[in-house]
């Protein structure tokens, strides 16, 4: 049993993890600053990728990345780089799919922080950044990191974005999602049901982090 798919699926899960921890708390921090209105305005870009078909975002990004198209054409024409059809195009999808989970738990975080443990920061003369790293942060964690862990999962079983932008390449591209559904069509059931079993194990295993999380969480309160 090939287990390149796993191993691939575990590293595009965590680099887009990554990538959208830091994005997702940065816009989260952002937009709970803004005016009611553009707020509004906001929210819901960032949170489209959550309601559109996996799919509809893959054929953007094709638009985008692909060869033939700006800044696919750009890096291909400069860099000699693809940004289709190599492991690496699935972070893009799927850092995309699953930016608004962070996001939008980030935010939740944020709404709930007691903004008057900021204004006593100000009163000492601490910095805006001191208080956001040493304050706001640590006291909104146990939320962040359950947005993590759940976007971290939903990456790990993204199939229609990367399926479009990275195809099925095996040894290259091959995720766990997209071997299910090559196993599927070449009928090989056997093999299907492996996979499926481990990716089902390994989603169980994170819903029991997030809830251990959230038990943390009411524990606190």
């Amino acid at each position: 049993m090939d287990l390149f798919p796993l191993y691939n699926s575990l590293r595009i899960a965590g680099i887009s993890t990554l990538i959208i921890l830091i994005l997702g708390i940065a816009a989260a921090n952002w937009v709970v600053k803004l005016p009611r209105g553009i707020k509004g305005v906001m929210d819901c870009l960032f949170t489209l990728p959550l309601v559109l078909p996996p799919t509809v975002i893959g054929y953007l990004l094709l638009k985008v990345l692909g060869p033939k198209h700006v800044v696919g054409k750009a890096f291909l024409s400069m860099f000699g780089i693809k940004l289709t059809m190599v492991w690496w195009s699935a972070v893009f999808s799927t850092a995309v799919v699953i930016f608004p989970l962070m996001y939008r738990t980030a935010r939740g975080a944020f709404e709930a922080f007691d903004k008057e443990l900021i204004n006593a920061g100000r009163s000492l003369g601490l910095s805006k950044t001191y208080m956001f790293f040493k304050v706001k942060l640590p006291c909104c964690k146990q939320g962040i990191i359950a947005g993590c862990v759940l976007a971290f999962a939903r990456a790990l079983g993204e199939y229609g974005a990367t399926s479009m932008i990275a195809g099925y390449i095996p040894g290259r591209t091959a995720t766990i999602s997209t071997t299910v559904y090559q196993l599927w069509r070449t009928n090989d059931d056997n093999l299907a049901i492996k996979w499926v079993l481990i990716n089902i194990g390994i989603s169980a295993f994170v819903l029991i982090i997030i809830n251990l999380f959230e038990d943390k969480s009411r524990a606190v309160r």
